[in-house]
Protein backbone atom coordinates (compact mmCIF):
# COMPACT_ATOMS: atom_id res chain seq x y z
CA UNK A 1 0.00 0.00 0.00
CA UNK A 2 1.35 3.42 -0.90
CA UNK A 3 1.96 6.02 1.75
CA UNK A 4 -0.75 8.20 0.28
CA UNK A 5 -3.47 5.63 0.94
CA UNK A 6 -5.49 5.92 4.12
CA UNK A 7 -8.61 4.82 5.93
CA UNK A 8 -10.84 6.81 8.27
CA UNK A 9 -12.30 4.76 11.11
CA UNK A 10 -15.18 6.14 13.14
CA UNK A 11 -14.35 5.49 16.77
CA UNK A 12 -16.92 5.85 19.54
CA UNK A 13 -14.44 7.63 21.82
CA UNK A 14 -12.16 9.73 19.58
CA UNK A 15 -14.39 10.30 16.57
CA UNK A 16 -12.71 9.98 13.17
CA UNK A 17 -9.37 8.18 13.42
CA UNK A 18 -7.17 8.40 10.32
CA UNK A 19 -4.92 5.43 9.60
CA UNK A 20 -2.65 6.02 6.63
CA UNK A 21 0.29 4.64 4.73
CA UNK A 22 1.83 1.39 5.89
CA UNK A 23 -0.14 1.55 9.15
CA UNK A 24 -3.14 0.32 7.16
CA UNK A 25 -1.13 -2.81 6.34
CA UNK A 26 -0.11 -3.17 10.00
CA UNK A 27 -3.75 -2.81 11.08
CA UNK A 28 -4.76 -5.58 8.67
CA UNK A 29 -2.18 -8.01 10.03
CA UNK A 30 -3.73 -11.24 11.42
CA UNK A 31 -2.06 -10.56 14.78
CA UNK A 32 -3.92 -7.25 15.07
CA UNK A 33 -7.21 -8.45 13.58
CA UNK A 34 -7.39 -11.27 16.16
CA UNK A 35 -7.94 -8.56 18.78
CA UNK A 36 -11.47 -8.01 17.41
CA UNK A 37 -12.30 -11.19 19.30
CA UNK A 38 -10.71 -10.27 22.64
CA UNK A 39 -12.76 -8.35 25.19
CA UNK A 40 -10.91 -5.35 26.58
CA UNK A 41 -12.27 -5.93 30.09
CA UNK A 42 -12.48 -9.70 30.19
CA UNK A 43 -15.58 -10.84 32.08
CA UNK A 44 -16.62 -7.34 33.21
CA UNK A 45 -19.59 -7.41 30.83
CA UNK A 46 -21.34 -9.73 33.30
CA UNK A 47 -21.51 -6.76 35.68
CA UNK A 48 -21.36 -3.85 33.23
CA UNK A 49 -23.45 -5.01 30.24
CA UNK A 50 -22.02 -2.39 27.88
CA UNK A 51 -18.43 -3.54 28.37
CA UNK A 52 -18.19 -5.52 25.14
CA UNK A 53 -15.47 -3.36 23.59
CA UNK A 54 -12.35 -5.07 22.32
CA UNK A 55 -8.59 -4.86 22.37
CA UNK A 56 -8.77 -3.90 18.69
CA UNK A 57 -10.70 -0.73 19.50
CA UNK A 58 -8.26 0.09 22.28
CA UNK A 59 -5.25 -0.51 20.02
CA UNK A 60 -6.63 1.91 17.43
CA UNK A 61 -7.40 4.43 20.16
CA UNK A 62 -3.89 4.16 21.58
CA UNK A 63 -2.47 4.58 18.07
CA UNK A 64 -4.53 7.76 17.68
CA UNK A 65 -3.59 9.23 21.07
CA UNK A 66 0.09 8.34 20.55
CA UNK A 67 0.01 10.26 17.27
CA UNK A 68 -1.50 13.27 19.01
CA UNK A 69 1.11 13.04 21.75
CA UNK A 70 3.89 12.88 19.16
CA UNK A 71 2.55 16.02 17.48
CA UNK A 72 2.14 17.82 20.80
CA UNK A 73 5.69 16.93 21.84
CA UNK A 74 7.15 17.93 18.47
CA UNK A 75 9.17 14.74 17.97
CA UNK A 76 10.61 13.75 14.59
CA UNK A 77 8.52 12.02 11.94
CA UNK A 78 10.71 8.93 12.30
CA UNK A 79 10.09 8.77 16.05
CA UNK A 80 6.37 9.36 15.52
CA UNK A 81 6.15 6.42 13.13
CA UNK A 82 8.02 4.23 15.60
CA UNK A 83 5.83 5.11 18.56
CA UNK A 84 2.62 4.78 16.55
CA UNK A 85 3.72 1.33 15.38
CA UNK A 86 4.34 0.37 19.00
CA UNK A 87 0.93 1.76 19.99
CA UNK A 88 -0.91 -0.21 17.31
CA UNK A 89 0.96 -3.41 18.20
CA UNK A 90 1.29 -3.06 21.97
CA UNK A 91 -1.49 -5.54 22.81
CA UNK A 92 -1.08 -8.19 20.10
CA UNK A 93 0.30 -10.64 22.65
CA UNK A 94 -2.80 -10.56 24.82
CA UNK A 95 -4.46 -13.87 25.47
CA UNK A 96 -8.24 -14.30 25.30
CA UNK A 97 -10.16 -12.23 27.86
CA UNK A 98 -7.20 -9.83 28.15
CA UNK A 99 -5.68 -9.52 31.63
CA UNK A 100 -8.12 -12.00 33.18
CA UNK A 101 -6.01 -15.05 32.32
CA UNK A 102 -2.61 -13.41 32.34
CA UNK A 103 -1.41 -14.82 35.67
CA UNK A 104 -2.61 -18.41 35.13
CA UNK A 105 -1.35 -18.57 31.53
CA UNK A 106 2.02 -17.11 32.43
CA UNK A 107 2.27 -19.79 35.13
CA UNK A 108 1.33 -22.58 32.73
CA UNK A 109 3.17 -21.42 29.60
CA UNK A 110 6.05 -19.43 31.08
CA UNK A 111 5.35 -16.47 28.78
CA UNK A 112 3.80 -13.10 29.58
CA UNK A 113 1.63 -11.28 27.05
CA UNK A 114 4.53 -8.91 26.31
CA UNK A 115 6.82 -11.91 25.66
CA UNK A 116 4.22 -13.28 23.24
CA UNK A 117 3.87 -9.89 21.54
CA UNK A 118 7.61 -9.62 21.03
CA UNK A 119 7.70 -13.14 19.55
CA UNK A 120 4.86 -12.25 17.18
CA UNK A 121 6.72 -9.20 15.90
CA UNK A 122 9.83 -11.26 15.19
CA UNK A 123 7.80 -14.03 13.56
CA UNK A 124 8.73 -16.67 16.15
CA UNK A 125 5.02 -17.04 16.97
CA UNK A 126 2.10 -16.70 14.58
CA UNK A 127 -1.64 -16.55 15.20
CA UNK A 128 -2.75 -18.58 12.17
CA UNK A 129 -2.34 -22.29 11.57
CA UNK A 130 -1.40 -24.11 8.36
CA UNK A 131 -5.02 -24.57 7.30
CA UNK A 132 -5.74 -20.87 7.75
CA UNK A 133 -2.62 -19.97 5.77
CA UNK A 134 -4.20 -21.61 2.74
CA UNK A 135 -6.89 -18.92 2.98
CA UNK A 136 -4.67 -16.02 4.02
CA UNK A 137 -1.79 -16.81 1.71
CA UNK A 138 1.90 -16.43 2.64
CA UNK A 139 2.44 -13.82 5.35
CA UNK A 140 5.50 -11.70 5.92
CA UNK A 141 6.56 -11.18 9.51
CA UNK A 142 5.63 -7.94 11.22
CA UNK A 143 9.36 -7.24 11.53
CA UNK A 144 9.75 -7.41 7.75
CA UNK A 145 6.79 -5.08 7.23
CA UNK A 146 8.21 -2.55 9.68
CA UNK A 147 11.71 -2.70 8.20
CA UNK A 148 10.37 -2.17 4.68
CA UNK A 149 8.85 1.08 5.91
CA UNK A 150 11.86 2.41 7.78
CA UNK A 151 10.78 1.42 11.30
CA UNK A 152 13.14 -0.55 13.55
CA UNK A 153 11.23 -3.67 14.72
CA UNK A 154 13.62 -4.28 17.60
CA UNK A 155 12.97 -0.79 18.94
CA UNK A 156 9.21 -1.27 18.56
CA UNK A 157 9.40 -4.57 20.46
CA UNK A 158 11.56 -2.94 23.11
CA UNK A 159 9.00 -0.17 23.60
CA UNK A 160 6.16 -2.70 23.88
CA UNK A 161 7.96 -4.89 26.40
CA UNK A 162 9.02 -1.82 28.40
CA UNK A 163 11.98 -3.45 30.19
CA UNK A 164 12.33 -2.93 33.91
CA UNK A 165 13.78 0.44 34.74
CA UNK A 166 17.12 0.62 36.58
CA UNK A 167 15.34 2.88 39.03
CA UNK A 168 13.49 0.49 41.40
CA UNK A 169 10.45 2.73 41.41
CA UNK A 170 10.35 2.70 37.63
CA UNK A 171 10.14 6.48 37.56
CA UNK A 172 12.21 9.32 36.26
CA UNK A 173 15.03 10.18 38.63
CA UNK A 174 14.54 13.82 39.49
CA UNK A 175 17.68 15.62 40.63
CA UNK A 176 15.93 18.25 42.71
CA UNK A 177 17.95 18.29 45.91
CA UNK A 178 20.85 20.16 44.33
CA UNK A 179 18.65 22.34 42.17
CA UNK A 180 19.49 20.53 38.95
CA UNK A 181 16.78 19.47 36.54
CA UNK A 182 17.91 16.45 34.59
CA UNK A 183 17.03 12.82 34.01
CA UNK A 184 18.96 9.62 33.51
CA UNK A 185 18.36 9.02 29.80
CA UNK A 186 16.25 9.82 26.77
CA UNK A 187 13.19 7.66 27.33
CA UNK A 188 10.33 9.63 25.82
CA UNK A 189 9.48 6.97 23.22
CA UNK A 190 8.77 4.39 25.91
CA UNK A 191 7.01 6.94 28.07
CA UNK A 192 4.48 7.68 25.33
CA UNK A 193 3.36 4.02 25.62
CA UNK A 194 4.43 3.11 29.18
CA UNK A 195 4.71 6.14 31.43
CA UNK A 196 2.95 7.99 34.23
CA UNK A 197 0.87 9.86 31.61
CA UNK A 198 0.77 7.76 28.45
CA UNK A 199 -1.37 7.04 25.41
CA UNK A 200 -2.29 3.55 26.60
CA UNK A 201 -3.93 4.59 29.84
CA UNK A 202 -5.46 7.79 28.47
CA UNK A 203 -7.31 5.71 25.90
CA UNK A 204 -8.36 2.89 28.20
CA UNK A 205 -9.68 5.24 30.89
CA UNK A 206 -11.83 7.11 28.39
CA UNK A 207 -12.89 3.93 26.58
CA UNK A 208 -13.64 1.82 29.63
CA UNK A 209 -15.60 4.66 31.21
CA UNK A 210 -17.61 5.10 28.01
CA UNK A 211 -18.53 1.44 27.63
CA UNK A 212 -19.15 0.61 31.29
CA UNK A 213 -21.19 3.74 31.90
CA UNK A 214 -19.00 4.57 34.91
CA UNK A 215 -18.17 8.27 34.79
CA UNK A 216 -15.03 8.00 36.94
CA UNK A 217 -12.75 7.49 33.92
CA UNK A 218 -13.35 10.91 32.40
CA UNK A 219 -10.09 12.81 31.86
CA UNK A 220 -9.14 16.09 30.18
CA UNK A 221 -7.20 14.64 27.25
CA UNK A 222 -6.86 17.95 25.39
CA UNK A 223 -5.42 19.74 28.41
CA UNK A 224 -2.96 16.94 29.10
CA UNK A 225 -1.71 17.09 25.51
CA UNK A 226 -1.54 20.88 25.51
CA UNK A 227 0.70 20.95 28.60
CA UNK A 228 3.16 18.21 27.62
CA UNK A 229 6.73 18.82 26.54
CA UNK A 230 10.00 16.94 26.37
CA UNK A 231 12.64 18.15 28.78
CA UNK A 232 16.09 16.56 28.72
CA UNK A 233 14.75 13.45 27.05
CA UNK A 234 11.68 12.81 29.20
CA UNK A 235 8.00 13.57 28.83
CA UNK A 236 7.06 16.23 31.37
CA UNK A 237 3.95 18.22 32.18
CA UNK A 238 4.11 21.96 32.54
CA UNK A 239 2.97 23.33 35.88
CA UNK A 240 -0.28 24.66 34.41
CA UNK A 241 -1.28 21.07 33.61
CA UNK A 242 -1.18 19.80 37.20
CA UNK A 243 -4.96 19.83 37.62
CA UNK A 244 -5.38 17.67 34.50
CA UNK A 245 -2.78 15.20 35.80
CA UNK A 246 -4.53 15.04 39.16
CA UNK A 247 -7.75 14.32 37.31
CA UNK A 248 -6.14 11.43 35.44
CA UNK A 249 -4.81 9.92 38.67
CA UNK A 250 -8.15 10.20 40.43
CA UNK A 251 -9.85 8.62 37.40
CA UNK A 252 -7.37 5.75 37.31
CA UNK A 253 -7.71 5.05 41.03
CA UNK A 254 -11.51 5.15 41.00
CA UNK A 255 -11.80 2.98 37.89
CA UNK A 256 -9.73 0.30 39.59
CA UNK A 257 -11.96 0.40 42.65
CA UNK A 258 -15.31 0.58 40.86
CA UNK A 259 -14.69 -1.49 37.69
CA UNK A 260 -11.45 -3.43 37.38
CA UNK A 261 -11.52 -4.81 40.94
CA UNK A 262 -15.27 -4.85 41.48
CA UNK A 263 -15.89 -7.93 43.66
CA UNK A 264 -18.35 -9.57 41.27
CA UNK A 265 -16.07 -8.92 38.30
CA UNK A 266 -13.21 -10.51 40.22
CA UNK A 267 -15.29 -13.59 41.05
CA UNK A 268 -16.29 -14.06 37.40
CA UNK A 269 -12.68 -13.62 36.26
CA UNK A 270 -11.37 -16.06 38.86
CA UNK A 271 -13.99 -18.60 37.78
CA UNK A 272 -12.64 -18.38 34.25
CA UNK A 273 -9.11 -18.80 35.62
CA UNK A 274 -10.30 -21.88 37.51
CA UNK A 275 -11.66 -23.36 34.28
CA UNK A 276 -8.29 -22.80 32.58
CA UNK A 277 -6.46 -24.30 35.56
CA UNK A 278 -8.46 -27.50 35.01
CA UNK A 279 -7.98 -27.52 31.24
CA UNK A 280 -5.65 -29.95 29.51
CA UNK A 281 -2.33 -28.96 27.99
CA UNK A 282 -3.84 -29.56 24.57
CA UNK A 283 -6.58 -26.98 25.22
CA UNK A 284 -4.09 -24.18 25.89
CA UNK A 285 -1.25 -25.28 23.62
CA UNK A 286 -2.01 -22.58 21.04
CA UNK A 287 -3.79 -20.11 23.30
CA UNK A 288 -1.91 -17.21 21.68
CA UNK A 289 -3.98 -17.88 18.55
CA UNK A 290 -7.31 -17.98 20.35
CA UNK A 291 -10.04 -15.40 20.65
CA UNK A 292 -12.45 -15.36 23.58
CA UNK A 293 -14.93 -17.51 21.68
CA UNK A 294 -12.46 -20.10 20.40
CA UNK A 295 -10.95 -20.62 23.85
CA UNK A 296 -14.44 -20.87 25.35
CA UNK A 297 -15.30 -23.59 22.83
CA UNK A 298 -12.21 -25.55 23.86
CA UNK A 299 -13.06 -25.20 27.56
CA UNK A 300 -16.64 -26.35 26.99
CA UNK A 301 -15.31 -29.36 25.08
CA UNK A 302 -12.98 -30.31 27.94
CA UNK A 303 -15.79 -31.70 30.04
CA UNK A 304 -15.40 -32.00 33.81
CA UNK A 305 -14.80 -28.93 35.93
CA UNK A 306 -13.77 -26.71 33.01
CA UNK A 307 -17.04 -27.33 31.16
CA UNK A 308 -19.14 -26.98 34.32
CA UNK A 309 -17.62 -23.62 35.21
CA UNK A 310 -17.98 -22.34 31.65
CA UNK A 311 -21.68 -23.27 31.73
CA UNK A 312 -22.08 -21.34 34.98
CA UNK A 313 -20.42 -18.31 33.39
CA UNK A 314 -22.56 -18.62 30.26
CA UNK A 315 -25.74 -18.32 32.31
CA UNK A 316 -24.24 -15.99 34.95
CA UNK A 317 -24.51 -18.48 37.80
CA UNK A 318 -21.57 -16.96 39.61
CA UNK A 319 -19.84 -18.11 42.76
CA UNK A 320 -20.71 -16.03 45.82
CA UNK A 321 -18.56 -14.49 48.51
CA UNK A 322 -18.20 -16.88 51.44
CA UNK A 323 -15.44 -15.12 53.35
CA UNK A 324 -13.45 -11.91 53.16
CA UNK A 325 -11.15 -9.87 55.33
CA UNK A 326 -10.62 -6.12 55.21
CA UNK A 327 -7.09 -4.80 55.13
CA UNK A 328 -7.83 -2.39 57.96
CA UNK A 329 -8.89 -5.22 60.29
CA UNK A 330 -5.61 -7.13 60.04
CA UNK A 331 -2.41 -6.72 62.00
CA UNK A 332 1.02 -6.85 60.43
CA UNK A 333 1.55 -10.55 61.19
CA UNK A 334 -1.76 -11.50 59.58
CA UNK A 335 -1.00 -9.40 56.51
CA UNK A 336 2.39 -11.08 56.17
CA UNK A 337 0.75 -14.52 56.33
CA UNK A 338 -1.84 -13.59 53.73
CA UNK A 339 0.75 -12.01 51.46
CA UNK A 340 2.24 -15.48 50.94
CA UNK A 341 -0.96 -16.43 49.12
CA UNK A 342 -0.03 -14.09 46.27
CA UNK A 343 2.25 -16.95 45.20
CA UNK A 344 0.35 -19.02 42.66
CA UNK A 345 1.20 -22.45 44.08
CA UNK A 346 0.53 -21.41 47.69
CA UNK A 347 -2.84 -19.99 46.74
CA UNK A 348 -3.79 -23.24 45.00
CA UNK A 349 -2.63 -25.19 48.06
CA UNK A 350 -4.83 -23.05 50.31
CA UNK A 351 -7.81 -23.68 48.02
CA UNK A 352 -7.21 -27.42 48.34
CA UNK A 353 -6.94 -27.13 52.12
CA UNK A 354 -10.22 -25.22 52.41
CA UNK A 355 -11.93 -27.66 50.06
CA UNK A 356 -10.73 -30.66 52.05
CA UNK A 357 -12.03 -29.21 55.32
CA UNK A 358 -15.38 -28.40 53.67
CA UNK A 359 -15.54 -31.82 51.99
CA UNK A 360 -15.75 -30.19 48.56
CA UNK A 361 -13.80 -30.34 45.34
CA UNK A 362 -10.95 -27.85 44.95
CA UNK A 363 -12.66 -26.51 41.82
CA UNK A 364 -15.45 -25.19 44.07
CA UNK A 365 -13.09 -22.91 46.00
CA UNK A 366 -11.57 -19.64 44.83
CA UNK A 367 -9.11 -17.70 46.96
CA UNK A 368 -8.48 -14.26 45.50
CA UNK A 369 -5.47 -12.22 46.55
CA UNK A 370 -5.40 -9.33 44.07
CA UNK A 371 -2.20 -7.55 45.06
CA UNK A 372 0.11 -9.41 42.69
CA UNK A 373 -2.38 -9.11 39.83
CA UNK A 374 -2.54 -5.34 40.37
CA UNK A 375 1.22 -5.12 39.93
CA UNK A 376 1.14 -7.48 36.96
CA UNK A 377 -1.58 -5.72 34.99
CA UNK A 378 -1.06 -2.06 35.89
CA UNK A 379 2.50 -1.17 36.93
CA UNK A 380 1.66 2.55 36.78
CA UNK A 381 -0.88 2.33 39.60
CA UNK A 382 1.40 3.48 42.40
CA UNK A 383 3.37 5.91 40.26
CA UNK A 384 2.26 9.42 40.99
CA UNK A 385 5.68 11.02 40.58
CA UNK A 386 4.89 12.70 37.27
CA UNK A 387 7.71 15.08 36.30
CA UNK A 388 6.47 18.68 36.39
CA UNK A 389 8.37 21.38 34.48
CA UNK A 390 7.94 24.80 36.06
CA UNK A 391 10.04 26.71 33.52
CA UNK A 392 13.08 26.61 35.75
CA UNK A 393 13.53 23.03 36.79
CA UNK A 394 11.73 19.70 36.98
CA UNK A 395 10.17 18.61 40.24
CA UNK A 396 7.97 15.66 41.11
CA UNK A 397 4.21 16.13 41.20
CA UNK A 398 4.05 15.38 44.92
CA UNK A 399 6.03 18.58 45.56
CA UNK A 400 3.02 20.49 44.26
CA UNK A 401 0.10 18.18 44.91
CA UNK A 402 -0.95 16.70 48.26
CA UNK A 403 -3.62 14.88 46.25
CA UNK A 404 -0.94 12.87 44.44
CA UNK A 405 0.43 11.64 47.77
CA UNK A 406 -3.06 10.69 48.93
CA UNK A 407 -3.74 8.73 45.74
CA UNK A 408 -0.48 6.82 46.08
CA UNK A 409 -1.44 5.82 49.62
CA UNK A 410 -4.99 4.87 48.64
CA UNK A 411 -5.64 1.17 48.21
CA UNK A 412 -7.40 -0.16 45.13
CA UNK A 413 -9.60 -2.41 47.23
CA UNK A 414 -10.41 -2.58 50.93
CA UNK A 415 -10.28 -6.38 51.12
CA UNK A 416 -7.13 -8.40 51.66
CA UNK A 417 -8.55 -11.78 50.71
CA UNK A 418 -11.82 -12.93 49.13
CA UNK A 419 -12.98 -16.55 49.18
CA UNK A 420 -15.88 -17.53 46.94
CA UNK A 421 -17.73 -20.74 46.09
CA UNK A 422 -21.06 -21.99 44.70
CA UNK A 423 -23.87 -20.32 46.64
CA UNK A 424 -25.17 -23.52 48.23
CA UNK A 425 -21.80 -24.14 49.90
CA UNK A 426 -21.25 -20.65 51.35
CA UNK A 427 -21.68 -21.52 55.01
CA UNK A 428 -19.52 -24.64 54.88
CA UNK A 429 -16.76 -22.76 53.09
CA UNK A 430 -16.96 -19.84 55.50
CA UNK A 431 -16.45 -22.14 58.50
CA UNK A 432 -13.62 -24.03 56.82
CA UNK A 433 -11.85 -20.84 55.79
CA UNK A 434 -12.06 -19.36 59.28
CA UNK A 435 -10.30 -22.45 60.63
CA UNK A 436 -7.38 -22.47 58.22
CA UNK A 437 -6.87 -19.11 56.52
CA UNK A 438 -3.96 -18.14 58.80
CA UNK A 439 -2.51 -21.63 59.23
Amino acid sequence: MSRGDYKVIHDSVHGSVKVEGFFVDVMHRPEVQRLHGVHQLGMAYLVFPGAHHTRMEHSLGTFHVAGRMADALGISEEDKRTVQAAALLHDIGHSPYSHTLEAVLEHRTGMSHTDVGKAMISGDLRVWDDEEEEVLGPQRTIAELLEENGVDPDLVADIIVSPEDPNPNGQCTLAVDDGQAHFNSDRFLRQIIHGPVDADQMDYLLRDSHYTGVAHGTIDLDRLLDTMEIHNGDVTIRKNGIVAVEGLMVARSLMYTSVYFHKTVRIAEMMLCKAVEHASEEAIRSVHRDTDSSLSEKLFAEGGHASRIMTMLKYRRLYKKAFSLSIGDLDEEQLNILSQLTDYDRRRAKEREIAEKANLDEADIIVDMPSKEILLTEPRLGKTEVPIWNGDRVRSLSKYSPLAKAIQARGVNDWAVLVSCPEKHKERVRRSTERCIFS
